[in-house]
């Protein structure tokens, strides 16, 4: 079965102004995608890293890309094609909580 990257996108003050009977349902179909075996994770702050040429390594505090809201998470979920896979995360923390969710399908060379 396929495998999807998701990167969970909210800031704390729309995740704190959702019902919190939807938030917990939130973090309760989470915990189901994590039985089922999807790996999930909070985001912590990210570091470039570069090594053009393999002339050597400098890294760089900070995301690469920006966005409008901040990276709240990410996890890597199987699902049969991406409509299953946005089906999954439709009911996450981030998509229920004013925050957007983004599916990259994971393709093996």
């Amino acid at each position: 079965m396929p495998w999807f990257i998701t990167i969970g996108y909210g800031d704390a003050a729309d995740y704190e102004r959702t019902d919190p009977a939807l938030r917990d349902a939130a973090h309760e179909h989470d915990a189901r995608l994590r039985e089922a075996g999807a790996v999930m994770g909070v985001a912590g702050p990210p570091v470039l890293v570069r090594n053009p040429d393999s002339s050597g390594t400098a890294t760089e505090d900070g995301p690469f890309m920006r966005a409008d809201l901040p990276v709240a998470g990410f996890s890597v979920i199987e699902a049969a094609d991406i409509e299953e896979a946005t089906r999954l995360v439709a009911p996450t923390p981030c998509a229920v909580a004013h925050g957007v969710v983004e599916v990259w399908p994971l393709r093996t060379p």
